[in-house]
């Protein structure tokens, strides 16, 4: 039985800028050192890790890697999805220059509607226990990029009232839990078109029911979308990725829908060394080349 090639392209990932575990430098150096080709920094609300990537001068081809500056923004699903899709829809976005302004802005209104989220969440777990409350807030640290429920879960581990990040959520955190608070944010156009006006290319993220969607997914190719997560390998190998039927299907609808295949393993690092979650990730190389061809870069891989 011959085994499968590792894998080599990673176009989701996280780091301290939003709710990763490593550093931008400390992620970078684990991509190169496992050997990826293609890969982006996709930090929710947050190009910052991008932006430090620049300034210490390791993007480019100069490690064998090419690095796409990348963004995850968190867009409240409202009116303007009537029906269609309830809750949070989770966009990509590829090759945006990190210095537009217009993405600036928005990516501000979304770091603000996050620390308000904060600031209500830690009231319900006031409410609660304010024991537990104190101990959160002595173990959140508020400079952080973009604040999110992880921050969150981490310090209800440390404060000895959470066993893991999926254990704070289910007791505390998750929708129906007595800590949720709903999201406050841009609308899902508003991303699209914050991503598209700095240069970028809109991908929806972790959606396996997309092809279940179709008339959903019309409307966001109408304001702009342009691709779909299909080789998913799911919060850094904790089980969540997109079993082989799922994958098949959603192949076959952006083929149909003519938009990009994308991938990666949504990397955060609570639960596995970045190695450990390749093993539940595989992007082919084609998909890699496609982005860049789409994105007016060199299509061959380093």
């Amino acid at each position: 039985m011959t085994s499968r090639r590792p894998n080599r392209i990673d176009l989701h990932t996280h780091t301290t800028r939003s709710d990763g575990v490593l550093s931008p430098l400390e992620l970078f150096a684990e991509m190169r050192n496992y050997g990826m080709r293609v890969v982006a920094i996709t930090d929710h609300d947050s190009v910052e890790g991008v932006r430090e990537l620049g300034a210490a001068e390791v993007g480019g081809d100069r490690f064998g890697m090419r690095l796409i500056p990348g963004i995850e923004m968190n867009a409240v699903a409202g009116d303007d999805l009537g029906h269609l899709w309830p809750g949070e829809v989770h966009i990509l976005g590829y090759g945006v220059d990190i210095d537009d302004e217009r993405l600036a802005a928005a990516l501000r209104a979304q770091r603000a509607a996050r620390d308000a989220r904060i600031d209500e969440t830690l009231d319900r777990l006031r409410q609660l226990d304010a024991g537990l409350a104190d101990a959160v807030v002595s173990r959140l640290d508020r400079r952080d990029t973009s604040l999110g429920r992880p921050h969150l879960a981490r310090a209800l581990i440390a404060a000895g009232r959470a066993a893991d990040v999926p254990d704070a959520f289910d007791r505390f955190l998750a929708r129906g839990r007595p800590a949720y608070v709903r999201r406050r944010g841009l609308s899902v156009r508003g991303c699209l078109d914050a991503i598209r006006a700095a240069g970028g290319i809109p991908v929806l993220a972790h959606s396996s029911q997309a092809p279940e969607q179709p008339e959903l997914i019309d409307l966001l190719v109408d304001w702009g979308l342009g691709g779909l997560e299909v080789y998913y390998g799911g919060y850094g190998g904790s089980g969540h990725g997109f079993r082989a039927d799922a994958r098949l299907r959603l192949e076959r609808f952006a083929n149909e829908r003519g938009l990009l295949a994308t991938g990666g393993s949504d990397y955060h690092g609570d639960a596995v060394s970045y190695a450990d979650a390749q093993v539940s990730t595989f992007v082919p190389d084609a998909v890699g080349e496609a982005l860049l061809s789409a994105l007016s870069l060199p299509a061959s891989l380093p």
